[in-house]
């Protein structure tokens, strides 16, 4: 078992302070994904070979507190790793083998339910799972490049009414102009963000769902045109939005199959394809993506995925797809592509099973 135990407490012994510039490289690719699992709490680090999975040095690191949400700055070297009450940070080194940050106390705190870093590197949001109020909450934080320590920014709760919350993911756009919170049953909240000042402000709501229906995930295409979300309930399927001004979604066609608990969505890198993890059905859905943003079905799909797949995630070089899965056998399969078709090169347990992988992050 890994090397690394991350405490609240600053100073503590045993603990790996990295010694280093942010700076410097990795591997020869940098080409790594890391892997939260919630039933070991541990963090489980791999490199991405061609159709290889090679665990990195110390992996799993052990965690104390139960991760829910990991995201990998886009300089590709720090990983941000969540619980439900703080945030915490490893330095990426060489061969992509992490060292803990801040003498392992928390760079940041919030009750995180999903992060994501804006394309420049500078902010920090996440999804917090505090909805007193039916409130929408957003945690907001300034990154500090070289120790990963975290300065909370002021953000405007958005109030709810005539839904319950349930907070679910969040997004930055590519553009970085945008970002998007999925909100279960709430539907979708859509805030306009200036990178430059990090002013994060709500701007409208996308949709109000019944209490059958949830919003559970998001991607947005490269090109900032298209919002994705993964919805399950009454009215599960991939729903298709193209992005307008001040972020404002209009739907594309009818939501498309994506079996019964569409539970996590990722855009390929040149935005051509589009994959959906059914967890219900241990499944992969996948549709290529045409000009209009209209989505056909790829051959063969779905694709057998392992059980209870939660997450999924493309690798730096775009050739593949990453999916972990709650339920295990295996806790993480890697996906070489053919014409779009996901074909299974590699598999690996991310720790001694059960693991309970629930979220990962690849680097860029």
């Amino acid at each position: 078992m890994g090397g690394l135990a991350l405490a609240a407490t600053a100073g503590c012994a045993g603990f790996f302070v990295y010694p280093g510039s942010l700076t410097g490289g990795s591997s020869t690719s940098n080409d790594y994904v890391y892997v939260a699992n919630a039933t070991t709490q541990t963090l489980a680090g791999f490199a991405v070979g061609t159709g290889t999975l090679t665990a990195v040095t110390n992996s799993p690191y052990a965690l104390s507190f139960v991760p829910t949400a990991v995201a990998v700055n886009p300089a590709d070297t720090i990983v941000f790793v969540a619980g439900a009450s703080s945030i915490y940070a490893f330095a990426i080194g060489t061969g992509g083998a992490l060292s803990v940050l801040n003498n392992g106390s928390p760079v940041g705190n919030g009750d995180v339910v999903s992060m994501d870093i804006s394309p420049d590197g500078q902010w920090l949001l996440a999804l917090d799972g505090n909805t007193v109020g039916n409130a929408v909450n957003v945690d907001e934080f300034q990154i500090n490049s070289s120790t990963g320590v975290l300065t909370p920014q002021i953000v405007t709760p958005y109030s709810i009414t005539g839904a319950t919350v349930v907070p679910t993911s969040i997004k930055v756009a590519p553009n970085g102009q945008f970002v998007f919170a999925s909100l279960g049953t709430a539907g979708d909240l859509v805030y306009t963000f200036n990178t430059s000042t990090g002013a994060l402000i709500s701007s409208q709501q996308v949709s109000l769902l019944n209490a059958t229906s949830s919003d559970n995930s998001l991607a947005v295409s490269p090109n900032s045109n298209y919002l994705y979300i993964a919805r399950s309930g009454t009215s599960a399927g991939l729903a298709v939005y193209s992005i307008g001004t001040n972020g404002a979604p209009t739907p594309v066609g009818s939501s498309v199959t994506a079996g019964s608990q569409p539970f996590s969505v990722v855009v390929n890198s040149a935005g051509t394809d589009v994959y959906v993890a059914n967890q219900a059905g241990s499944s992969i859905f996948g549709y290529s993506v045409a000009s209009n943003g209209t989505l056909t079905a790829l051959a063969d799909s779905p694709y057998t995925a392992s059980s209870m797949v939660d997450a999924l995630a493309v690798d730096r070089t775009g050739d593949y797809l990453l999916a972990t899965a709650r339920g295990g056998s295996s806790d993480l399969t890697m996906y070489s592509f053919s014409a779009g078709v996901p074909n299974s090169v590699a598999s690996t347990a991310t720790g001694t099973d059960p693991t309970g992988a629930v979220a990962l992050a690849a680097t860029h």
